[in-house]
């Protein structure tokens, strides 16, 4: 019981999320909204982000589990608990979360028609998939399930720890149409993977012993990069750390970003972009583990002799290394980026009113927007889907706000509220998500936020 624990645990503890940002998406004319989508055209002639401080967001999401499910202080037993959890999560459940630190964020007008803007920023990002086979046998044994196959293609989940440096364009066609794009160039540090994984095991009434276990048509991958240098666990977080800003061990991949921003009329608007097409090729410090074959296990013929000198678990050990070899090497391997695609159609209203944008150039903007997003993130088993609604209203015209209901993996009832404002040339932000969970985060399928610091000049 405490092997399952410590698993659930440390599944918990190691996936990262959807990237879900509906709520800052196109709100409020941030600069960081152009990481979102890199049409948008911003209302200013330029902008800087406090360094480590103008953009921190994290998310943390289970599907169909949560910390309550198992340790609720309401009489059950733990064991019964687990049991009960297990039972009730499928294989395409998962667990998830990402976390992105700005270092760097600034931007400049060039000219009427262009700005340009770049930075970096470090991110976390993983997903684990419950292995439920592997749950079910570690919670109860194979002895109550025979002749079931436990299957090693539930054994899905991706690890990454990199930088990102970025530098993107938007351009404004003419009054209707906006387009953007934006290059990255990744320095990982550290990838986990493993997927796409075949082979069951099976514990069928034997003929010489009890139980006969059959391994059938394993395959199993386990890639690992920037983890194991010279045979040792790097334990030394400063060069961990170093490889996301291009160290010497730093896995480098690039990637693409696009948009485009539409205004089908003065009050309705359709923006959509496509982010992080892109890889990275991993072959410093890479050790991967390979389990490959088929083997059949029914025990050993066991002769009692006070004088032999039989070992019989050595002859154990070599069975299984001889059928089912568990190899590793060095071979570099691609990763490519989970892909992102948003979508959202926004219909403005309300008070008209005007904004000076920079040098002599004014705006009319509406105070209140109703609208609708579409996001999806290609993950290794399926996409994952979030349809947001919301509602912005510009309390002033330096102060605004956003209400978002989200229907997603995680929930049917996602509330989320966001809030910038600026003073003087400061602005600040703040953006949280399914605030009715709050109250008790231990139950919370999901929880994230973002805030930021940057200076604004127009």
């Amino acid at each position: 019981m405490k092997k399952i624990i410590f698993f659930i645990i440390l599944l918990i503890t190691i996936k990262m999320s959807s990237q879900n940002k509906q709520v800052l998406y196109d709100f409020a004319d941030l600069p960081q909204t152009l990481l979102l989508n890199p049409a948008i055209e911003p209302n200013y002639k330029f902008h800087t982000g406090l360094p480590l401080l103008s953009g921190i967001s994290s998310h943390i999401g289970s599907k169909n589990f949560t910390l309550t499910d198992i340790f609720a202080n309401d009489g059950r037993n733990i064991n019964d608990k687990i049991s009960s959890v297990i039972n009730s999560i499928s294989s395409r459940d998962f667990v998830a979360i990402n976390t992105q630190i700005e270092i760097i964020n600034a931007g400049f007008r060039l000219r009427d028609n262009y700005y340009i803007n770049f930075g970096f920023y470090q991110e976390i990002d993983a997903i684990g998939y419950f292995p439920r086979d592997l749950l079910v046998f570690f919670n109860e044994g194979n002895a109550t399930n025979l002749n079931r196959p436990f299957s090693a293609s539930h054994i899905r989940y991706k690890f990454d720890y990199l930088g990102v440096l970025h530098a993107g364009i938007s351009k404004k066609i003419n009054d209707k149409l906006s387009v953007g794009g934006r290059l990255k160039i990744y320095s990982s540090s550290i990838n986990l993977q493993s997927n796409n994984n075949t082979g069951t095991f099976t514990t069928v009434n034997g003929q010489s012993s009890i139980y006969r276990h059959v391994f059938s048509n394993v395959n199993v991958n386990l890639l690992t990069s920037g983890l194991i240098e010279n045979n040792e666990y790097i334990d030394d977080a400063s060069s961990i750390v170093k490889n996301t800003f291009f160290g010497s061990n730093a896995n480098v991949g690039l990637g693409f970003d696009f948009g485009l921003n539409y205004k089908i009329s003065d009050q309705l608007q359709f923006s959509a972009s496509l982010l992080d097409i892109g890889f990275i090729t991993y072959k410093n410090n890479v050790k991967n583990t390979r389990i490959r074959g088929d083997h059949i296990f029914e025990g050993v013929d066991f002769e009692y002799d006070a004088n032999s000198n039989i070992d019989y678990w050595a002859q154990i050990d070599q069975a299984f290394k001889d059928q089912l070899p568990n190899t590793e090497d060095q071979v570099a391997y691609t990763s490519f980026r989970p892909v992102k695609l948003n979508a959202a159609l926004k219909y403005s209203f309300g008070e008209q009113r005007r904004l000076l944008c920079y040098d002599d150039v004014y705006k009319d903007y509406y105070t209140d927007a109703l609208g609708v997003q579409l996001f999806n993130v290609f993950r290794p088993l399926s996409p994952q889907l979030a349809l947001t609604a919301f509602y912005e209203k510009a309390i002033s015209k330096k102060t605004r706000t956003k209400i978002t209901y989200t229907i997603d993996d995680f929930s049917y009832a996602n509330i989320g509220f966001g809030f910038s404002t600026q003073v003087s040339k400061l602005n600040f932000y703040a953006l949280v998500d399914n605030i009715l969970e709050f109250s008790n985060l231990s139950s919370a399928n999901s929880i994230s936020f973002q805030l930021g610091f940057n200076l604004i000049f127009n």
